[in-house]
């Protein structure tokens, strides 16, 4: 592993097999396009699965959890106790992600990054203590340049363990009050924008709330407009520990060669800082919803990315992403287990 493991080239996509699901796609008893979006999919899965017939058996969901010294400013509706429960809650298998998971036969993994309040070792979460949150990015960098490494590396460790047990789909899912707001902080410094384009309400805040969350990053984004010249220092200051992990983990997927189901506002700012880190890893992004946070749109616009579900989500831990699951695999039976027009005894279209 280089220090900088995260430039190294990600995986291209494999060109025939996508020619060959495409070839497929005309030949299936149905007019071509028929099925919009569904086809567009199962031909981009061919391409990152090198098959010509893909398939999404094995999906695997990472959630990455960490605090946020930003909280001290009072930018969230819930107590920062909020971040330490939820990971009790995800093991005991009561948060709307470990239902998801369940439900899609889906692995399931916890990373504790760093929370504000020590816990015990629960059973089903890797503990990594990178500190005890982040640092309120008002007064100085969220984290050091080593954490920000480690946190990168959390994520990277993790597409390691999906790659290695076969997996298809990786879904990243994040758990941390006040992540929004870091998430929001990070957006603005990558698309230069202030934080009246991009804040919203995150867990429930009303308006007089998102307009000092707004204030409160504008003051961020002032501080380190001299140091903000690249993604990485961005993430540093203005980070988390659980937006780095992730976008550690989109990288190492496309790395590694395993196809990525972005969730929402917060996976969609990782994202776009992935991307930014290095460009090649977004062609194995796909995107599971476009969410209610109002600055989601902008950075689906900023990845080119097309959402498949519209459904005013703004719950995050990856649950707008695995609600997207089914229809994949409906793409991929569809493309792999229609007949075609020759298998039918259909008549085609006159070429």
């Amino acid at each position: 592993m280089t220090s900088s493991w995260w430039l190294e080239p990600c995986r291209p996509v494999a060109e025939q097999a996508r020619e060959l699901a495409s070839a497929r796609q005309r030949q299936l008893t149905k007019p071509s396009g028929s099925l919009g979006m569904l086809e567009e999919l199962a031909i981009t899965l061919a391409g990152l699965q090198n098959r010509e017939r893909p398939s999404l058996e094995n999906v695997c969901i990472s959630i990455f959890a960490g605090d946020h010294g930003v909280v001290a400013e009072g930018v969230s509706a819930f107590p920062q106790e909020v971040t330490g429960q939820m990971l009790r809650n995800f093991v005991r298998g009561g948060a709307a992600i470990s239902v998801l998971a369940r439900q899609l036969d889906a692995s399931l993994e916890v990373v504790d990054l760093g929370t504000a309040f020590p816990l015990e070792a629960l059973p089903g979460v890797r503990h990594l203590a990178i500190g005890p949150g982040t640092g309120n990015f008002v007064e100085g960098p969220a984290m050091t340049h080593e954490q920000g490494l480690l946190a990168l590396e959390a994520g990277r460790e993790s597409a390691l363990r999906v790659a290695g047990e076969g997996g298809q789909l990786f879904i990243g899912g994040e758990m941390g009050i006040g992540n929004t707001t870091s998430a929001c902080a990070v957006a603005c410094a990558l698309l230069g924008v202030p934080a009246s384009v991009l804040v919203g309400p995150g867990t429930g805040l009303d308006a007089a709330g998102v307009q000092h969350k707004a204030n409160v990053i504008d003051r961020a984004l002032a501080l380190h407009a001299d140091a903000n010249t690249q993604p990485l220092a961005i993430l540093l200051n203005l980070g988390g520990f659980e937006i780095a992990a992730l976008a550690g983990a989109y990288i190492a997927c496309a790395q590694q060669g395993v196809a990525v189901l972005i969730d929402g506002f917060i996976c969609s700012v990782a994202a776009l800082l992935a991307v930014r880190l290095n460009p090649g890893c977004a062609n194995w992004l796909l995107f599971g919803h476009r969410g209610a946070e109002p600055g989601h749109r902008y950075l689906l616009d900023a990845l080119e990315a097309k959402p498949l579900l519209e459904l005013g989500l703004r719950l995050g831990e990856g649950s707008g992403a695995a609600l997207a699951v089914p229809l994949l695999r409906m793409a991929c039976a569809l493309h792999g287990e229609m007949a075609t027009f020759a298998e039918a005894a259909v008549a085609d279209r006159p070429a």
